[in-house]
């Protein structure tokens, strides 16, 4: 397995008002040539909120003084459910625990993968807080009893923390995000047990604390990016492996929850009250942008991304194989 610190931008860059590498535009693509849609995204794990509740404070948008309604709180996980099975998606329905109020933000529950022979796997999440840890205990049989093989980077308090909205299929690599959720080593078991290509950004923003609240890719090019979520380096990073970035300020990505969203097909599915900028922007690249109501889970957290666990990420087809693993972080 090979780690090396990478502080490489590709292709001409200018300096946005933060300082960051950006490309010089956000849409260069020729207008007669389509950027392909993302391959995976259409096959969902999803948890029931038959016990959603907040009972403790591990992020900075959970109050045990404003709990979720639980009729809304259902009745939004269920427009969530038809809209994606609307738009041709697929949802499987774990369980929930009662004593696992969170475990409905099943993006957390693991790492999805087809391999390259077919097989499905799970790398199973290895929760930074003890008030999570069950939920494995109970994701892990349901997977394997669905056909799935699974493993770990740590459990039980004993290893590497891993958080599986930390991770995306991006480009040439998994692109992991690390630092309030995820540790670094995490990064070099992901490589080496997969044999892929991970990509590492550190997460310094205490509000942005896991990857799936400030980045979501969109297509092949595309991807939102709060840039304010990470350090200089990782920031820089990140843009430059996306050639047609479309920017987050950090009020746009706290308050609306916009890069919490899933894309199926040219569909951009994405919590209600999103920014007119960003869904101009993203019409004005030819998705077409849905938006649901699901302001009751942002109370512990989390909004459409949280809620749902892409299963049908490929590898080989999505994240190149790499023998032996390698791991990039930037150069600090």
């Amino acid at each position: 397995m090979r780690r090396t610190s990478s502080a490489r931008v590709p292709r001409a860059t200018a300096l946005n008002g933060k300082g960051y590498a950006v490309p010089h535009a956000q849409s260069q693509t020729q207008p007669d040539v389509q950027p392909n849609a993302l391959p995976w995204g259409r096959r969902y794990v999803m948890v029931r909120p038959d016990h959603f509740r907040v009972d403790y404070r591990i992020n900075p948008y959970m109050d045990l003084d404003d709990q979720p309604d639980p009729g809304r709180a259902m009745a939004q996980w269920v427009g969530l459910v038809s809209a994606i099975e609307r738009l041709g998606g697929t949802v499987e329905v774990v369980p929930q625990r009662p004593d696992a109020p969170d475990m409905v933000y099943a993006m957390n529950l693991g790492l999805g993968l087809v391999r390259p022979d077919g097989g499905t796997h799970v790398v199973l999440s290895h929760m930074r807080y003890a008030e999570r840890r069950m939920e494995t205990q109970t994701a892990q049989p349901w997977f394997e009893r669905s056909g799935r093989s699974t493993s770990y980077v740590g459990r039980d308090g004993v290893g590497a923390h891993l958080e599986a909205g930390d991770v995306f299929a991006w480009g040439d690599a998994l692109v992991a995000g690390y630092g309030p959720r995820t540790e670094e080593l995490a990064l070099k078991h992901l490589a080496t047990d997969l044999e892929v290509r991970v990509r590492g950004v550190r997460i310094t923003h205490p509000a942005m604390y896991h990857l799936d609240l400030a980045f979501c890719p969109l297509d092949e090019r595309r991807a939102m990016v709060a840039p304010g979520a990470f350090d200089h380096a990782s920031a820089s990073a990140l843009l430059g492996l996306v050639p047609e970035p479309l920017l987050l300020t950090d009020e746009e990505a706290l308050t609306t929850f916009c890069a919490n969203s899933i894309v199926i097909g040219r569909t951009v599915l994405m919590p209600a009250g999103a920014p007119a900028r960003v869904t101009a922007q993203l019409e004005d690249w030819d998705f077409e942008v849905v938006e649901v109501e699901v302001d009751e889970f942002h109370k512990g957290g989390g909004s459409v991304r949280c809620l749902t666990n892409p299963i049908d990420v490929t590898l080989g087809r999505d994240v190149p194989v790499v023998p032996g693993g390698e791991v990039l972080v930037p150069a600090v």
